[in-house]
């Protein structure tokens, strides 16, 4: 399971996991939706930039300084304080038995997996027969087996409530788990189709730790906890900042070519200067480059500032100074010697959101001509192209350019012009340059955007232009990461708002919940869920348990494209780009960069020899 996250623009804002990736709808034959017309040519994308780690040129021994945010408060992903730190080092330690190709396909890891078959579609009980490697064994010499399924299962279904956390898609569906014909093999049966089976068991945590509910309630820190990776902990100093990963010496698999990894917690702002004094080896530099802070005013020479009691403090920042600092941190990263800088495409979809629930955005033909009033290819190249990757707009709200079965759906919001579609809305403009009026109200909305993004504000300045030449007044509302989620798009504050989604493998699992129906809560009042668009209908939430149920992957994707349409045709929101991705990476590593849809293989990176 990839730890699902909503991120402004650069910044990381952890979300639930998500629910519901198998569904008990069986329902009959759909009607296809027309297949859009192709756009015109784009920019290809790349999500992912890595290079590639031949073994035989990588040297045996030494130590990796890898810059997290922090110590993670625990390293079990599916628990409430997980964050994306608790992914990261958590695939050094713990097997999944699939793991994410650069494509965003899920792939055995032979390292824990011969082989896995689900029965043929149409055939039910589905049974998913897995053959675990026969070498795989906990760091206390257990082997995997059946029983480790079986306790994550019941930790994760759900059905017992004293299990606190995550109950990721899919393990609600599994009806029993048993022993096949010897220890190595598993049975899962399921009591409802289950598509996306492949994300279940990634990461895979000991029976030890999920048997009981307080075994599994419990921080997954330091201390004696087994593991199986081709990494154990030695360290886990949460007051230091550092977890000190070393050779497993029970790993059955390709011996890891560094000695030990340290995770070395260093805030964004202080990456550049410790790549600088060779005190990092690999350090993501989005958040460093995207919020970077604008110099300090210097006082004349000779002169040195002192701080007077009751002084008026210095005023803000200009917005401007944003864009100017973040161009001059990425000339800096680019120019730190020994140190390459990867620039890709993350796996994580920007979108602008449409707030449904708040006038004059009830109207969903105001919604359409809105959609087609905004120039995505313009946008991407305002966000992008400062930082040295293709201008390649999204034309899905699921998928990611380059993601296995990417289709641009954006036709489907129609060819009719957004001045026309306003027009028929009855938002008329008084005379060239002016903002467009219904009933004496002017059509003005705001936008909601990260604070000290550059890469937002970039956005942000692009929409407000584009919206303004159809007549369209917006005005940008920043808000700081800890309040955008809980004060704005959850309160639904906010007329229009820009962040992103994570483009996962599971698709129909993981992206419902931004596009489902809201329903009344007990007490009646509209409740969107992680739906923060506010709007959806019974069809859209139809494709998406039918797409989760349905075992014919060419069968499942149509279901899925089928329900990216009708997402456009709602006037939810509108995908922009994909979020950009940047790292920080000693030019003698090999095995190292952004990683996109995929996990660090950790036993190959290493020093070149």
């Amino acid at each position: 399971m990839r730890v699902r996250q909503l991120t402004a623009a650069a910044a990381a804002l952890l979300l639930a996991a998500v629910l519901g990736g198998c569904s008990e709808d069986q329902a009959p034959a759909r009607t296809p939706a027309p297949a859009p017309a192709p756009t015109s040519a784009d920019p290809t994308t790349s999500t992912g930039d890595v290079r590639p780690a031949d073994r035989t040129d990588v040297r045996d021994g030494g130590t990796l300084r890898w810059a997290v945010d922090g110590v993670p408060a625990t390293l079990d992903v599916y628990q409430d304080a997980a964050t994306a730190d608790s992914a990261l080092i958590a695939h050094a330690l713990y097997p999944s038995l699939f793991r994410p190709d650069e494509h965003g396909r899920l792939v055995p890891d032979p390292d824990y997996l011969e082989g896995a078959e689900s029965t043929p579609p149409g055939r039910l009980p589905q049974v998913v027969t897995y053959r675990l490697n026969r070498h795989a064994v906990w760091s206390d010499g257990t082997p995997l087996s059946a029983a480790d399924l079986t306790a994550q299962r019941a930790a994760l279904s759900g059905l017992d409530p004293a299990y606190r956390g995550a109950h990721p898609a899919g393990y609600d569906a599994i009806d029993s788990i048993t022993a096949g014909a010897d220890p190595h093999e598993v049975r899962v049966t399921f009591r409802r189709p289950c598509a996306e089976w492949r994300a279940l068991f990634g990461p895979l945590y000991p029976a030890a730790e999920t048997a009981t509910a307080d075994a599994f309630n419990r921080p997954l820190t330091g201390g004696p906890h087994p593991t199986a990776g081709p990494y154990a902990v030695s360290r886990y100093d949460a007051a230091g900042g550092t977890v000190t990963v070393v050779r497993n010496p029970l790993w059955w698999g390709d011996r890891p070519k560094s000695d030990r990894i340290d995770f070395l917690a260093t805030p964004p702002e202080r990456r550049l200067d410790a790549l600088d004094q060779d005190r990092l080896d690999i350090a993501p530099l989005t958040a460093a480059v995207d919020r970077a802070a604008p110099a300090p005013a210097t006082a004349p020479a000779g002169l040195t500032p002192v701080p007077v009691p009751g002084a008026v403090p210095p005023a803000p920042v200009p917005p401007a100074a944003a864009p100017e600092a973040a161009a001059r941190a990425l000339r800096r990263a680019e120019a730190l010697p020994g140190v390459t800088v990867h620039r890709a495409a993350a796996a994580s979809l920007t979108q602008l959101t449409l707030n449904a629930a708040r006038a004059p955005l009830t109207d969903p033909a105001l919604r359409r001509a809105l959609v087609r009033a905004v120039d995505r290819r313009r946008i991407a190249e305002a966000a992008l192209g400062p930082l040295g990757l293709p201008a390649a707009p999204l034309g899905s709200h699921l998928l990611a350019g380059d993601q296995d079965g990417y289709r641009d759906n954006s036709a489907a919001a129609g060819p009719d012009a957004a001045a026309r579609l306003l027009d028929r809305a009855g938002w008329k403009r008084p005379g060239a340059g002016r903002t467009r009026a219904k009933d004496g109200r002017e059509l003005a909305l705001t936008l909601l955007v990260p604070a000290g993004s550059a890469t937002a504000g970039r956005t942000a300045e692009a929409l407000t232009a584009d919206l303004a030449e159809s007549g369209v007044a917006v005005r940008a509302v920043t808000a700081p990461a800890d309040t955008f989620v809980r004060d704005h798009l959850a309160a639904g504050d906010y007329d229009l708002a820009l962040f992103s989604w994570p483009a996962g493998a599971s698709p129909a699992g993981e992206q419902r919940p931004a596009y489902a129906k809201p329903r009344p809560d007990a007490d009646g009042a509209l409740d969107p869920g992680g739906n923060y668009g506010r709007s959806g209908t019974e069809e859209i939430d139809r494709l998406f348990d039918r797409a989760a149920a349905e075992l014919d992957p060419a069968a499942r994707l149509d279901l899925l494209q089928e329900a990216d349409v009708r997402i456009w045709q709602l006037g939810h929101s509108v995908p922009l780009y994909q979020r950009p991705e940047l790292v920080g990476v000693r030019a003698d590593l090999a095995g190292a960069g952004a990683w996109g849809f995929a996990w660090p293989r950790f036993q190959d990176i290493g020093r070149n020899a």
